[in-house]
């Protein structure tokens, strides 16, 4: 189920129909229909990259497909209706007002490209399955030690680039000539891509020492800082739980809070609540 736009201090009162059209919207039926109604999107979207199925049967996936689209527009429309501006609140909800206004751009002329980019509609499949928001969320809140991490791995493959270029230019110029070259190579090299039978191997008949230089990149590139960006997704994975949890558990508090209250208003009118 999608998240609900948060209500703030200060916000008005929302009216009842809107609360009720903002439950039915987001509610699991709902969201069970858009969810089909997304998947055999990309399922036409696929059929019409066959020029045979679109000879046969064009306009009625195009009628199909039309059809989705407005059913798309209602559920933004609906949306809108029920939360107002607290529907921009919400980052998913934004993603899927983008992917939507994009469809609905004309594909004639010179921009004719958009067709290729209908394909993003599978895309709100990431706003509508809880599983798939986590792992977006996931690498969203990585993103900073992601980027230091990756600075690190640019300092490694700066270093070895530099000291490859020096040592082994003049004899492999195809792999080691420039700069550029070099960082290309040591990227293959991390990669573990023919590494050894395409460059290790036959440097070694010239240079039988190479494995000093190979073997300590291949530790630092691609096991120990790669798992470190593992290390880092997996940490923000472990926070998001613990925030959706805090945040059970206070929404519990409150509520015990609330029935705390109401006994103890009873109490003092001389009332028990009955067992």
């Amino acid at each position: 189920m999608p998240p609900r736009p948060e209500a703030r201090p200060g916000d008005p009162v929302v009216a009842p129909w809107r609360q009720k059209l903002g439950d039915w919207v987001e509610g699991a039926p709902f969201t069970r229909f858009i969810i089909g109604l997304i998947v055999i999107n990309a399922i036409i979207l696929g059929l019409e990259t066959s020029d045979r199925l679109v000879l046969a049967a064009g306009p009625a996936l195009s009628l199909v497909n039309g059809l989705i689209l407005t059913v798309f527009v209602v559920e933004i429309v609906l949306k809108l209706l029920a939360f107002g501006p607290r529907f921009f609140r919400s980052g998913w909800n934004i993603f899927d007002f983008l992917i939507v206004s994009i469809s609905l751009m004309p594909a004639t002329g010179p921009l004719e490209i958009l067709r290729a980019l209908r394909i993003l509609r599978v895309l709100r499949l990431l706003s509508q399955v809880p599983k798939l928001r986590v792992i977006i969320e996931s690498l969203m809140r990585a993103l900073p030690g992601m980027g230091w991490t990756a600075l690190l791995l640019l300092l490694v493959f700066y270093v070895f680039a530099v000291m490859g270029t020096m040592l082994f230019g003049d004899e492999f110029p195809e792999y080691w000539g420039n700069l550029a070259l070099s960082l290309f190579s040591l990227f293959q090299i991390m990669t573990l891509e023919s590494w050894s039978s395409g460059v290790a191997r036959p440097m070694m008949e010239v240079y039988p020492w190479i494995w000093v230089y190979f073997v300590p990149f291949i530790l630092v590139s691609s096991f120990m800082v790669l798992n470190l960006f593992i290390a880092i997704i997996v940490t923000a994975t472990q926070s998001i739980h613990a925030d959706e949890e805090e945040e059970q558990r206070q929404e519990l508090l409150t509520e015990l809070r609330s029935i705390n209250q109401r006994l103890e208003r009873l109490e003092a009118k001389g009332a028990r609540p009955d067992v």
